[in-house]
């Protein structure tokens, strides 16, 4: 069976050939007898830093150039620790040692701390502590006891 080579595969290995060629010394260098030149201390790397900006005349987003998200002041992005009446404790499960809590849809553990957005605005709850048909809750420094209905 003869084989059959392509252009493609014939200058593949004249390239890899003729830079090999380059990279491989045919004769060995005598070693260098004289001592290598000192080489300058590095000079300091500029870093570079980034300042988020005030208003759209300090920059703006370059892949949302309309958008007033950078200039947001970062108190309206803290989450909500004011009224927690719309959440609702919506099923306790898991073994007595590993209980698990739905809390307007999102699953809490022990221990857990998630943000839930609510009709008021977004609230940072902790999950303290899980009884058989309750949950305690922390929010804003609160404590809070939220009981499981079944006429939902």
């Amino acid at each position: 069976m003869k084989r059959r080579f392509d252009f493609s595969s014939i200058l593949l290995i004249a390239g890899l050939t003729a830079g090999l060629m380059q990279v491989w010394p045919t004769q060995a260098a005598p070693p260098a007898k004289t001592p290598a030149p000192k080489t300058p201390a590095p000079e300091a790397v500029a870093r570079s830093s980034f300042t988020m900006p005030a208003n759209p005349k300090e920059g703006r987003d370059p892949f949302f150039p309309t958008s007033n998200r950078p200039y947001e002041s970062v108190q309206a992005s803290q989450p909500h620790v004011g009224d927690i009446t719309s959440l609702v404790l919506k099923g306790v499960s898991g073994p007595p040692d590993r209980r698990l809590a739905i809390i307007n849809n999102h699953t809490f553990a022990i221990g857990d701390s998630q943000d839930i957005v609510t009709p008021q605005g977004r609230i940072h709850v902790r999950c303290v502590e899980i009884r058989d048909d309750s949950v305690v809750i922390e929010s804003g420094g609160m404590n809070r006891e939220l009981k499981y209905n079944n006429n939902q």
